[in-house]
């Protein structure tokens, strides 16, 4: 039983993420499910952001989101700089790129084609 919540927790600040990236204009939104594949989460999203400015403020309002609506203190790792920052909400790993940043690490690919699903 408690895997099934912990499931429906995942996918519902899986939901939130994705409809967070949607209202800030995210680029790029990239989701690929990791159950199975590694212990770091449940799912990975990758998207883009067109400047700085943008990718700390879609980083900055992920994490409003995830704490106002469902309690969750998710870690944040490389605002200071807004190339590149990570936010780790548990089952849920968030990254947010300055374009030409996500082309260079091409984190994507990592993992893909197995389990990533487009939301461009």
């Amino acid at each position: 039983m408690a895997a099934h919540s912990n499931a429906s927790t995942s996918e519902k600040l899986l939901d939130a993420i994705l409809s967070t990236l949607h209202e800030m204009k995210a680029e790029d939104v990239v989701q690929i499910d990791l159950r199975g594949k590694t212990s770091i989460g449940d799912s990975m999203v990758v998207c883009s952001g067109r400047s700085s400015r943008q990718v700390s403020a879609i980083a900055d309002r992920v994490v409003e989101i995830l704490k106002a609506e469902y309690g969750v203190l998710s870690r944040t790792e490389g605002k200071e700089t807004g190339d590149w920052v990570l936010i780790d909400a548990g089952d849920v790993i968030t990254h947010v790129f300055r374009p030409e940043v996500r082309e260079f690490y091409q984190l994507e690919k990592m993992w893909l084609p197995a389990g990533a699903v487009s939301h461009t």
